[in-house]
């Protein structure tokens, strides 16, 4: 058989000339690019049949509180966290209107991360700058996204405060400039480094580290200001009755608040590609925060059995944290993702469904958003839309709730979070086994 080489495949000015007049044969290309001419690709390849479905009344709702909105930054996974731990505290206060400070543990979020960065371009310094691992760490950087147990590793070292007592400032909110300095001190600390290994100076490199961590660090107290360590807690609760609690700490207002139960929570996804096998646990190579926290860990499990298992923990009146790819499918300003709402067949001549295994191993769909399900519609049990709490704030969706319908969550739902009571004795015995370990590539390592 002949070896094929890209230059086999070049495009001739004849095959132009070929498609061009393929193109102008069939007219309703005439209608669509008149159509587009004026118009979003996603307005116009609009389909309605399925809006019967994709209303805002579920069977199972829990009642929660105010969306937030987390704006210019990629900090939806912390936003959804709090909100998952904000409805407890809420109802133990008996408060309408809570929020934990994203801002905090971004911070620490950051600042984890960044020793985390560098400690691993010290690990790997003697390879070349083009060497795979290394390029991941140095391409992929320190970015506003996250996992769940990167939170869980954050709120157990630092705890948590509420939001009055570190509220959001510009750069909190719009994290753009302030990630490019650190990555940028970072690849700097990695071209330092990697001269001091070569001229035989590694014990150098851990004082470097040093010195441009205490550079991070000031730079987030300017950025996002200076973390609180004791505070007054003041709120006012549903009966108009005002409390204060003096003298706390964010470990202190963790520990009384959320606590132990946090760790109770195992992370499940559902990645049906051959190299993973259902009811394994995996993590992820060089991914984590807090270097001696717990390990970036999944339970893989059928779909199925992920959507009974969050439904289990909606029926006991409590939210459920989660990962999707929401780049597709999706009408923002309303509030809907239905996979079934947009025909782009008839307008282009192709659909840009394919099975899930393949859009996770072919880079074409993964994990890139994290909310809270908060409700869910089944008709003989079966979920047929799903109730979603986001964090782009109240002026979208339904007061920033958001519709997703069944089929779109099958296909692109990726991670969701449950307590393990829900978990049967041998699913429990499948996570806790020692994990097997991905490519730092891997799609199930992909940030919310």
């Amino acid at each position: 058989m002949k070896n094929i080489k890209i230059e086999d495949y070049q495009l001739t000015l004849k095959e132009i000339e070929k498609l061009n007049e393929n193109y102008k044969k069939d007219k309703i290309n005439d209608v669509v690019r008149h159509a587009l001419n004026k118009n979003s690709i996603s307005s116009v390849v609009y389909d309605a049949k399925n809006e019967p479905n994709t209303n805002f009344d579920f069977s199972l709702e829990v009642k929660t509180l105010p969306a937030c909105n987390q704006k210019a930054s990629g900090r939806c996974w912390i936003f959804a966290a709090c909100n998952v731990l904000r409805e407890e505290i809420a109802k133990e206060l008996n408060l309408e209107n809570f929020e934990l400070s994203q801002n905090y543990i971004a911070f620490f979020d950051k600042l984890e991360k960044t020793n985390y960065m560098l400690s691993s371009i010290a690990d790997l310094i003697k390879n070349e700058p083009d060497e795979r691992v290394l390029m991941h760490v140095l391409t992929n950087g320190v970015s506003d996204g996250g996992q769940w147990d990167m939170f869980v590793n954050l709120v157990t070292k630092y705890g948590v405060v509420p939001k009055s007592v570190m509220k959001e400032t510009a750069q909190s909110s719009g994290t753009r400039e302030s990630d490019h300095l650190i990555n940028a001190l970072a690849r700097q600390f990695a071209a330092k480094a990697k001269k001091l290994a070569f001229e035989g100076k590694e014990n150098e490199i851990l004082g470097l580290k040093n010195e441009v961590m205490a550079k991070i660090y000031a730079l987030l107290c300017d950025c996002f200001g200076v973390p609180p360590t004791v505070f007054d807690f003041e709120y006012t609760d549903k009966d108009k009755e005002y409390h204060v609690i003096k003298g706390m700490t964010p470990k202190s207002f963790f520990d009384k608040f959320v606590g132990k139960k946090i760790e109770d929570y195992v992370s499940l996804i559902n990645s049906p590609t051959k190299d993973k096998d259902y009811y394994k646990s995996f993590t992820i190579s060089y991914l984590n925060n807090v270097i001696e926290g717990r390990k970036v860990k999944h339970l893989n499990v059928p779909m199925e059995r992920m959507k009974e298992l969050i439904i289990a923990q909606l029926k006991d009146n409590r939210i459920v944290w989660f990962g999707s790819d929401v780049s597709y499918y999706g009408n923002r300003e309303e509030g809907i993702w239905d996979d079934l709402a947009y025909d782009y067949e008839s307008a282009f001549g192709f659909d840009l469904k394919f099975g899930k295994a393949d859009m996770l191993d072919f880079h074409a769909a993964a994990m890139n958003h994290a909310m809270c399900l908060t409700g869910v519609n089944l008709v003989d049990g079966v979920p047929n839309r799903w109730k979603v709490e986001n964090s782009w704030g109240q002026d979208r969706g339904n007061k920033g709730y958001y519709m997703m319908s069944s089929s779109w969550f099958d296909r692109y739902v990726f991670q969701a979070v449950v307590d393990k009571k829900y978990l049967t004795k041998e699913e429990l015995a499948a996570y806790e086994k020692e994990p097997i370990v991905l490519a730092p590539w891997d799609p199930m390592g992909t940030l919310a």
